[in-house]
């Protein structure tokens, strides 16, 4: 399969790889990664729909919710096709354009999950420095506004990548590393420069997860002065657990991204599954295990879900 140049490119597949060493395996590997996907797809939606549903939870704490609930089942939707096409029909084909568009979403929602969390984290802070104004601070439309702002930011840092691998030429088979279309991957395809690509997509790493992490650290610093200064140990105690669940869906986050980051560069040699499970790792657990820990840990959302179930 060769393509000399970009008029041939709506000619151009890409082949996907599913997890190396255990393709006869698939069969039995596909039935965790469809829990996987059932729980992040149908947790997160009963959350959206208790944040909308219950006039409880209309709330900035909870909306911002409803926010980080969407761009994980954006991602989930993004990798599903793929991820469940190799592991039932071994369908490794997928076409370019569809390829561009898959990496565009996958990039997209994790650039506003990254934002999402980023603004929770303003949002804690609010709540604890200035708790009588924290209503008046983060209204609905200033939360609707950076809900916009958080989509539209990341959609235009994006939009770029798909547009400059397009003009790029291709001239052998083009086999990809992942069981979905990531940046990192596709920019290793061409046969041409690609120095413009990878400063681009370091540029957009800095400008998103860099600066949103960066400032994440920040807010829970300016947290934790504001707690200090909270005379009674049951007011901190209050103060720091309203902030737990946050600090779970951070680190879920953040810490399998920084995972993937080291493995790919300390050890190199390590075996092929060892690589892809962890590159998935953050993909696939922070839309798992959110719904769940905020579920627990957060008693109106709890009731929120239940009302969905109770005979009215």
């Amino acid at each position: 399969m060769g393509v000399e140049n970009n008029g041939s490119l709506d000619l151009l597949s890409v082949f996907l790889t599913g997890i190396p060493g255990l393709e006869d395996r698939h069969g039995w590997l596909s039935i965790p990664f469809l829990i996987m996907y059932v729980v992040a797809i149908v947790g997160n939606s009963l959350i959206m729909a208790a944040v909308q549903t219950d006039s409880a939870l209309h709330e900035p704490m909870y909306l911002f919710l409803s926010m980080l609930a969407i761009s994980e089942v954006g991602v989930s939707v993004s990798t599903l096709p793929t991820v469940m096409g190799i592991l039932w029909f071994n369908a490794y084909r997928i076409d370019f354009d569809g390829c561009l568009a898959q990496m565009f979403f996958i990039h997209t929602f994790s650039g506003m999950e990254s934002g999402v969390l980023l603004a929770m984290s303003y949002d804690r802070f609010v709540a604890i420095y200035n708790p009588l104004r924290y209503t008046t601070i983060l209204t609905l439309p200033r939360i609707v506004s950076m809900g916009v702002s958080i989509t539209l930011k990341s959609i235009a840092l994006m939009a770029p990548l798909p547009v400059l691998l397009k003009q790029l030429p291709y001239c052998h088979i083009n086999i990809l590393s992942h069981s979905y279309c990531l940046h990192s991957d596709l920019i290793q395809l061409p046969c041409a420069d690609t120095r413009l690509n990878s400063i681009l997509g370091l540029a957009i790493v800095l400008a998103t997860f860099g600066l949103d992490s960066l400032l994440i650290v920040v807010s829970y610093g300016l947290i934790l002065y504001t707690v200090m200064g909270i005379a009674s140990g049951e007011g901190r105690r209050k103060a720091l657990n309203t902030c737990v669940s946050h600090i779970c869906a951070v680190l879920i986050y953040y810490v399998p991204m920084i995972g993937v980051s080291v493995m790919h560069r300390v050890a190199k040699h390590a075996s092929p599954v060892v690589h892809t499970l962890m590159s998935s790792v953050y993909l696939f657990v922070p839309p798992v295990l959110n719904p769940i820990i905020y579920s627990v840990k957060t008693r109106p959302v709890q009731r929120g879900i239940a009302s969905l179930f109770s005979c009215k």
